[in-house]
């Protein structure tokens, strides 16, 4: 049966209390379609081979979680922008998407879903005066090698990691952060984690990791954060009882 979309928006503003938090852009729906939801296009980017895939799939929303109008990118809606946004309007698809509220989500979010994939147990996340953290911290649940940790990333993720080895032989505490979260090496170091994984890395982000002794892996901003919007659409598909996809498109970075 289809759901309204009026009623998946209330599901994922409860779910993910995007007004608790200040973000780079608007979370929610970001463009408007039609009105009854039968089936839910996820994928990580609203690009336009996402669109089109999603067209194929005939899909009635697509939910992401980097869409569009963020702080600070150019305001109208030309060139590249307009054509994503037309080809939307065209076939009357929904576009949701949920930044920051997606990552911190404590069972459903993108860093809670790669410790399950990882096999780390949860600690207390390390940024714990913010009111939704978003860098986690946790046990391996067998104690791997440099090595070994750097293997099981690349297995799980599909993608090998830039990886920079510490001096601690063998890794049982983690911290992390998906995306582009290599600024928060610092804290992963100060609070004594083994490793720090997160998706990107800077020219600074190297030095610090060899300096503090720390192993550092950069898995991919994309390969970081497949797995919350996965998590996300299978819980709208059971809840409202509506087909779900999920559509990867592959990134490098």
């Amino acid at each position: 049966m289809p759901v309204r979309l009026k009623v998946i928006d209330e599901t994922l503003r409860e779910l993910l209390k995007p007004d608790e938090f200040s973000d780079y852009c608007p979370n929610g729906i970001q463009i408007e379609g039609k009105d009854e939801i039968k089936k839910i296009v996820t994928g990580v980017t609203a690009c336009r081979e996402l669109i089109e895939a999603a067209i194929k799939e005939e899909a009635d929303l697509i939910l992401v979680h980097h869409g569009y109008f963020w702080r600070g990118e150019e305001d109208t809606i030309t060139g590249l922008k307009k054509a994503r946004i037309q080809l939307l309007l065209r076939h009357d698809i929904s576009l949701c998407a949920y930044h920051l509220p997606l990552d911190a989500h404590p069972e459903l979010g993108n860093n809670a879903q790669l410790a399950k994939l990882l096999g780390i147990n949860l600690r207390a996340p390390l940024d714990v005066k913010k009111r939704h953290p978003i860098v986690f911290s946790g046990d391996l649940a067998v104690p791997q090698s440099f090595s070994k940790f750097e293997a099981l990333l690349e297995t799980k993720l599909e993608r090998k990691p830039l990886s920079i080895k510490g001096s601690c032989e063998e890794i049982k505490v983690v911290a992390w952060c998906t995306g582009a979260a290599q600024d928060f090496i610092g804290l992963a170091a100060e609070s004594g984690a083994d490793a720090y994984v997160t998706g990107e890395v800077s020219e600074q982000t190297v030095h610090i990791a060899r300096e503090s002794g720390m192993h550092f892996f950069a898995a991919g901003h994309h390969a970081t954060e497949r797995y919350g919007i996965q998590a996300l659409g299978a819980y709208l598909s059971k809840k409202h009882s509506v087909a779900h996809t999920f559509i990867d498109v592959p990134n490098p970075v």
